[in-house]
């Protein structure tokens, strides 16, 4: 799969020529404050798969599941563009919503849902646990 994608300006793209190993919605406290939404829509891509290019500005946190996080944001237009999370050093998340081609996101599963707002529902369908999921 061709991922390309970029911030609200410009100044922060991204692109790759990889399968995504995971796409997710996450309903975490720390993800649904960041993506200011109910949850956050990610692809899991391998690191080294991913080219970025700009200057992005980050900002560290602990997750709900007790992981460090890092997100990475446009330092002009504040858009969030992907994440990495301690847990999983050899990942980079990409913030569905910055794709160039928005419908290439289709999530597989949920985390996190017993956290989902009344306003932004779990999809029925989709796998979901009620936190994050078991590892292995």
């Amino acid at each position: 799969m061709r991922v390309s994608g970029q911030c609200l300006c410009g100044a922060v793209r991204y692109r790759g020529d990889a399968e995504p190993q995971f796409q997710v919605k996450c309903y975490c406290t720390d993800c649904r404050k960041s993506s200011a939404a109910g949850h956050a829509a990610m692809m899991g891509f391998a690191r080294e798969a991913i080219e970025v290019k700009g200057e992005v500005k980050e900002f560290h946190s602990k997750a709900d599941s007790g992981n460090g996080v890092m997100r990475a944001f446009c330092p002009t237009c504040g858009a969030g563009v992907y994440a990495k999370n301690a847990a999983m050093p050899t990942m980079i998340f990409l913030r569905a919503s910055t794709l160039d081609d928005p419908d290439l996101f289709s999530p597989q599963l949920v985390v996190y849902a017993s956290r989902a707002p009344a306003w932004d529902p779990v999809n029925q369908g989709l796998q979901a646990f009620a936190e994050s999921p078991p590892r292995g």
